[in-house]
């Protein structure tokens, strides 16, 4: 009998041990860590020349997005925001101004972007956007492109509350889960999405078109215990030309990070390193930052402090920096 009950409890023993192992082998879903990537689609579109009756116009849209993805590539957590901004001009060629209103992104207008009080919408341009992303959450990237119908979504992103057009959110989706690598967010982490815009308007002269130029800097981050844990920085650079007469003379966007090497600033400015590498390196100087410390990242000539320059970062980064501040607040 006392053989038994030994033999018993060495069983009962074994068992309790290998459920205590197994236990303790099983990830917590809360402190894995996560691929992070962000990802930007960019157009000019709309392009009409201006009349006699009727101003010139084109629109210039930068969207982002930002994703923390699990090791089966479904989207933990997700941010998308875009920011259009309309410029026009005459039939002389004399070109708009851009206020500060138009350089908001559409997430920041809120309410006064004006899906509901104007276009008779039933959901907020934000507010479809978060019925977006809370429905494609959990989704593989091949999952959330099968979920695209005509360039809507299908029912049940459209039974969400999301009737507006997806492509260009899917398309930046696609990009930040393609690029996703490895990094220190886990699932408690907040991702956030900051823009920063600067148009520069050139007046007509004779020997030369007059030029409108916008560029919109984007920086993509993961935040955790008010900190940046992950973060990519990108840029748009957008140019058209406006004729005397009011035609559109020329027109070209796009991204700095992603001209990689032939965007010039080595091989054609001298620089020591191209302006994707000098955005890393701004981008890993946020890592363990709060907003009230990556403000502190610009001196006073609008380039980085010691520590962003001596990593390598050279150029101006004050556009870099307000975009960065707005990513890291949560």
């Amino acid at each position: 009998m006392k053989k038994v009950l030994s033999l018993a409890l060495v069983a009962v023993m074994a068992l309790s041990l290998f459920a205590f192992t197994s236990c303790g082998e099983e990830p917590d879903p809360t402190t894995a860590t996560l691929k992070f990537g962000a990802g930007v689609v960019y157009s000019i579109s709309d392009v009409e020349n201006a009349t006699a009756e009727k101003k010139g116009a084109a629109t210039i849209g930068t969207t982002a997005a930002v994703v923390l993805l699990d090791d089966a590539g479904k989207i933990v957590k997700c941010a998308i925001d875009s920011l259009e901004v309309k410029a026009a001009w005459d039939n002389a060629g004399a070109v708009d101004a851009i206020g500060e209103n138009a350089l908001k992104t559409k997430y920041e207008k809120g309410d006064s972007y004006g899906m509901v009080t104007l276009g008779g919408a039933t959901k907020e341009w934000y507010q479809q956007i978060d019925a977006l992303i809370a429905t494609i959450t959990g989704k593989t990237m091949d999952e959330v492109k099968a979920m695209v119908v005509n360039g809507k979504g299908n029912d049940d992103i459209i039974n969400a509350g999301c009737t507006i057009y997806v492509t260009d959110f899917v398309a930046a989706l696609e990009k930040a889960c393609a690029n996703a690598a490895a990094s220190n967010a886990t699932a408690d982490a907040t991702v956030k999405l900051g823009f920063a815009a600067t148009p520069e308007i050139e007046a007509a002269t004779a020997d030369k078109n007059a030029s409108i130029g916008l560029d919109t800097t984007v920086v993509a981050t993961a935040i955790e215990g008010g900190k940046v844990v992950a973060a990519k920085t990108d840029c748009t650079q957008a140019s058209i030309g406006v004729s005397a007469t009011g035609e559109c003379a020329s027109q070209e966007i796009a991204s700095k990070y992603e001209k990689g090497d032939s965007y010039g600033m080595v091989s054609l400015g001298g620089a020591q390193k191209e302006w994707f590498e000098q955005a890393d390196a701004f981008s890993a100087q946020l890592i363990g930052k709060n907003a009230t410390e990556i403000a502190s990242l610009v001196a006073s000539n609008g380039k980085g402090n010691d520590a962003v320059v001596s990593a390598g970062c050279t150029i101006y980064v004050t556009d870099l920096v307000k975009a960065a501040i707005k990513a890291a607040t949560v």
